[in-house]
């Protein structure tokens, strides 16, 4: 699953949770802070993707005349420049080496800023975060379709894109991932 800017807070805070419950990390930053601080390294890994995704926009639409002369498929012509320069763009494609790489940078700041201290191996603590990211987004799916299931069910009918919606959806998605002990 692609990770989008909406998931940042709510895996920020699964990370921080995280944290916080292992006995060998010490916290000596707030909470908050330290949710602050993942939701800025996700982000920043999210708008490279983003700025890939763009290039590769851009890429493709000077090149339409021959995309459709040779009636190329452009979802894999996409993917395939897409893979090609990700590494330009500091991109991994391969989300257990992403979700690792997010989180060597999350344990890196929070330990040289002072935020947390660990008295085990670097590995272990990363492998917290690695294993939080990957928690949440295996959850993700699975709340995602169950508040949208609940919103069905409801005797006033919602209307997609509203504030209404929004705010519902909302709700219900944070009360599925609490169940899920995901937040």
């Amino acid at each position: 699953m692609k990770l989008k800017k909406q998931h940042a807070n709510y895996i920020a805070r699964k990370i921080t949770n995280d944290l916080i419950s292992q006995e060998f990390v010490e916290v000596r930053k707030e909470k908050n802070l330290i949710t602050e601080v993942c939701v800025n390294i996700i982000d920043e890994d999210i708008a490279k993707e983003i700025k890939l995704d763009e290039h590769v926009g851009e890429l493709l639409d000077k090149n339409e005349d021959d995309i459709e002369f040779y009636n190329a498929d452009y979802r894999q012509l996409f993917w395939m420049t897409k893979k090609r320069l990700a590494n330009d763009f500091d991109v991994s494609l391969n989300m257990e080496d992403r979700f690792s790489n997010i989180a060597h940078n999350i344990m890196d700041y929070l330990y040289e800023e002072d935020f947390i201290h660990f008295t085990v191996s670097d590995n272990q603590v990363k492998n917290v975060i690695s294993n939080s990211i990957d928690t949440f987004i295996k959850g993700y799916d699975e709340a995602d379709t169950l508040a949208y299931e609940k919103i069905k069910t409801y005797k006033r009918k919602l209307i997609p894109g509203t504030e209404d919606y929004d705010a519902v959806y909302t709700r219900l998605y944070e009360e599925e991932l609490i169940k899920k002990g995901l937040l």
